[in-house]
């Protein structure tokens, strides 16, 4: 009885020798890319610090961009013509395609902003392949490379000092000239905004108390305040009230009704409190308050929710 055992193939031994596993592969982003590269001479600052040749999956490809790499270095013009003289002077224009390869390439790109894609194409691949990490997390970072194409690929950039200082200038004046103003975002309590002026940008507060303290009223107050009165767009994650429970809060604040009286009902027709919940309503029903009271949110989620939150109606989340 012979001992051999039966060879399996790549798709039955589920790719688990890496020797089997296809590489990740966009042809038709490298196409892309390449023929965006040779339409437009300034993307190349793009990608120049985040692709190599071995990047691409197509070996004529390899050769194409080496090349354009090299004309980059150089600080020569990066276009057809020039790419194809490069490949024909090393000997190698017929085994990059030819020129008509090349043309058909810059043909193939209807715009140079496609070069934003193969790399966050190549980066999504591989994250598939990560067995070991959570998936929620896997997901989470597929999310904001995609998000971050579609703010700004080369969201990093350097700030000249003088326009710095002119913005600072003109921002010291107005709020000169303008006593009541100020430089952040008014929460609603004037001894909070006259220590913090203002919630900042990219400022992260944290408000802690033992339980009862009013942690929850204190920050409605301040979302209630910044939608309502400043009609700023703010996102709240509840992850214990439920959304009628948030609803109620925001009505008794605003109408200044007792919250007890408003959830049982118990409220005086000999007063005005229907007039002020009426008017509560009116005002609330403008503003762009936006609420998820999903329990079993984890940050990650929440995250993921901000961004298209942010990226859909402008949200201050908080």
């Amino acid at each position: 009885m012979s001992d051999e055992r039966p060879i399996k193939s790549p798709l039955e031994a589920g790719f688990q020798d890496t020797k089997f596993r296809l590489p990740p592969q966009n042809i038709e982003a490298e196409i892309s890319a390449l023929g965006a590269l040779m339409l437009d001479s300034e993307a190349a600052v793009k990608v120049v610090d985040i692709l190599t040749s071995e990047d691409f999956y197509r070996p004529q490809h390899r050769l194409i961009f080496s090349v354009i790499l090299e004309l980059f270095e150089k600080s020569q013009p990066i276009d057809v013509i020039s790419v194809s003289n490069r490949l024909k002077e090393k000997g190698v224009l017929e085994q990059a395609g030819g020129s008509a390869y090349l043309a058909d390439l810059v043909n193939a790109s209807p715009t140079a902003s496609n070069v934003d894609l193969i790399q966050a194409s190549v980066d999504i691949s591989e994250l598939g392949y990560r067995e070991e990490e959570n998936v929620d997390d896997l997901l989470d970072k597929a999310e904001k490379r995609i998000f971050s194409i579609s703010q700004n690929t080369l969201s990093q950039k350097f700030t000249i000092l003088g326009s710095a200082l002119e913005e600072a200038w003109e921002r010291i004046d107005y709020l000169h000239k303008n006593k009541n103003e100020l430089r952040g975002v008014p929460t609603g309590f004037r001894d909070i905004d006259k220590v913090l002026a203002g919630l900042q940008k990219s400022d992260l507060i944290i408000v802690a108390a033992r339980p009862s303290f009013g942690k929850t009223a204190f920050v409605l107050d301040i979302a209630r305040h910044v939608a309502v009165e400043k009609n700023m767009p703010v996102g709240i994650f509840s992850l214990e009230m439920s959304t009628q429970q948030l609803v109620d809060r925001f009505i008794a604040a605003e109408a200044h009704v007792d919250l007890w009286k408003l959830r049982t009902g118990n409220l005086s027709e000999s007063s005005d409190d229907f007039l002020r919940i009426r008017d509560a309503l009116a005002k609330l029903s403008k503003a762009p308050l936006y609420i998820d009271d999903e329990v079993s949110n984890n940050v990650l989620q929440m995250r993921a929710m901000a961004r298209r939150l942010q990226g859909l109606f402008a949200v201050n989340a908080a």
